[in-house]
């Protein structure tokens, strides 16, 4: 039979861009979209004097924008103080020119006083349900980063700058570097913030020295190679989540979390996830508990001959680590792996996803049917479609901040380790992300005691004893940490050590004490509410690392002579491994 398809992407230039175009999905539905602004407007409707207001309010602000910019331009003596100013954290307004040039810092403010009006004006609305209010905001937040004065050519003063310096050079670098990503996306623009070419996994990322020293279908087993003559006792197994890559832990040498381990004395593994392909589609929750975990142990005893370990999970590789903890304690656990835990660290972790912040708007019923349409015809999640989410709860920084440094300025993306591992994205198996999606994100069942069931057994987080390190940070837009300081709740029986760190998700994570970055805080009382938990605890300059370090010291079973991968069993190759170069 003719493939009419394929001769009309033959016959026409570009033809098949267009197909690629029109055939892939955003990270959110647009029905979704509009019907938000739909019911957004209706509410409007429902309570017209919210509308009122608003508008009367934009109109007095703006009347008195118009007094601040006539002073900055014909006043005498000191210039008025600002009636708006952007977040300490907002980088889009950094060029001094917002500040010195009357009419750009007026324009400043009048943006800021838009969106401030309309947040204020959105959250007084009346919504059937807190999801929906979220979605509003959301939303309604994407709507004014796109129209930012900093995203346009004539509005953006440090763009007019490079115009006028360059001759009109930095748009026409900026319309190549457009084709370029139109060319790369193959009809859909592949805008990375990071310079592709500086990095390759396994030359100047994930280079810590190891073996792969066990596989399945789901995992490769990493064990690193010590550097010390003497290490602890009980060895340490990592566990990444399965929505990236693990060498955010182990990055470049001077900020590897791997690395600096291995050189305080701590043997290591990680679990390296297999990149999805259709035929793991039916890989669920529980086939990453047996082989993506214990079968793990297995392996690790093996290489050890030890009984005991230290486990640690990051993100929701922690929510799969405590839920399998919570089955081994079950007298009917099917599970008999050939270690048992020692002490369970926790990085960003949620086990309570009612708060689980505005990923949860991502979770409704037709959000979740759409994408099980699409991974029924993959079998797998596109790792795509989780970059473009998580970079949109982040739009100025990962989205908007790039497209004006490539598009408006012409700039080269400047090399970034941990931009470029978030653009190395991975699949997920079909069955465990809807696993995932309707039992936590939705219904939320592990917050609930027996309420979840794997292999049939009810998982009840409270039968944990083993010792737990909570780590969460202050700016995470992925697991908040109000809503991962829960956990302390649920895990009431067991003795938990919880610090909350600056920064968000990744950054927080990553960063060695050399870099001399970003705080922690701590506090014994977690009988208190997260913000009296928060105001009532000590702050200190620097890494967690140390921290949590000393704490780990505790709970490692004294020193023996070191490891070397290998040495008690076959090594399948070298570390960083096949799977995670895919």
């Amino acid at each position: 039979m003719v493939d009419a398809s394929q001769i009309l992407e033959n016959a026409l230039p570009g033809a098949a861009y267009w197909k690629n175009f029109y055939t892939a999905e955003p990270p959110f539905d647009p029905n979704t979209v509009l019907k938000t602004f739909w019911d957004l407007g209706e509410a409007f409707l429902k309570k017209p004097k919210v509308g009122e207001y608003t508008q009367t309010h934009i109109l007095r602000e703006a009347s008195k924008l118009n007094a601040y910019l006539w002073h900055r331009y014909f006043g005498k003596g000191e210039p008025p103080a600002p009636l708006y100013t952007p977040h300490r954290k907002d980088r889009r307004f950094r060029d001094a020119i917002w500040e010195e040039n009357p009419f750009f810092d007026t324009l400043k403010q009048a943006y800021l006083m838009v969106c401030e009006s309309w947040i204020h004006a959105c959250s007084s609305l009346e919504t059937p349900s807190p999801q929906q209010e979220q979605k509003r905001q959301f939303f309604l937040r994407q709507l004014l980063d796109a129209c930012a004065p900093t995203n346009f050519v004539f509005s953006n003063p440090a763009v007019l700058r490079a115009c006028s310096e360059s001759g009109g050079e930095n748009l026409l670098q900026g319309m190549v570097r457009f084709l370029e990503d139109w060319e790369r996306g193959q009809g859909l623009l592949d805008m990375d913030p990071s310079d592709r070419s500086a990095f390759s996994v396994g030359k100047n990322l994930a280079v810590t020295p190891g073996k792969v020293i066990f596989q399945n279908d789901v995992m490769q087993l990493i064990q690193y190679s010590p550097t010390t003559p003497n290490v602890h006792k009980r060895p340490l197994l990592i566990v990444p989540p399965w929505i990236s890559k693990y060498y955010v832990l182990d990055l470049q040498p001077e900020n590897s979390f791997v690395r600096w381990l291995v050189s305080t004395g701590v043997t290591v593994f990680i679990t390296s996830w297999v990149k999805a392909t259709p035929k793991h589609s039916y890989k669920s929750f529980e086939h990453y508990v047996q082989e993506g975990l214990f079968e793990a142990f297995d392996a690790i005893h093996e290489a050890t001959q030890e009984t005991t370990l230290n486990v640690l999970g990051y993100c929701l590789g922690g929510t799969l680590l405590l839920s399998a903890l919570a089955c081994l304690r079950h007298p009917k656990c099917p599970y008999k792996p050939s270690m048992r835990v020692a002490s369970a660290t926790l990085l960003t972790t949620l086990t309570d996803f009612q708060e689980a912040g505005f990923l949860s708007i991502f979770a409704g019923e037709e959000d979740q049917l759409r994408l099980e349409r699409r991974m029924a015809h993959e079998g797998f999640l596109n790792g795509r479609i989780l970059f473009k989410t998580f970079n949109a709860l982040r739009a100025n920084d990962l989205i908007w901040s790039t497209f004006v440094e490539r598009y408006l300025l012409g700039k080269s993306p400047v090399p970034h380790d941990i931009l470029f591992w978030n653009s190395d994205t991975t699949h997920t198996p079909r069955a465990l992300h809807s696993f995932v999606l309707r039992n936590f994100y939705r219904k939320n069942l592990l917050a609930n005691p027996g309420s979840l069931k794997l292999k049939g057994v009810p998982i009840d987080l409270s039968v944990i004893r083993e010792p737990v390190f909570m780590l969460s940070t202050h700016d995470d837009h992925i697991a908040p940490w109000k809503a991962t300081y829960a956990t302390t709740r649920l895990l009431k029986n067991a003795p938990i050590t919880f610090l909350l760190a600056g920064s968000g998700h990744v950054a927080g994570i990553v960063n060695p004490p050399k870099a001399k970055k970003y705080e922690y805080w701590t506090n014994e009382d977690l009988a208190v509410q997260s913000e009296d938990w928060l105001a009532q605890a000590r702050k200190t300059a620097g890494s967690w690392w140390p921290a949590w370090r000393q704490w780990l010291e505790a709970h490692s079973g004294g020193t023996v002579p070191c490891r070397t991968p290998g040495a008690r069993g076959p090594i399948v190759e070298e570390a960083p491994g096949t799977y995670v170069k895919a």
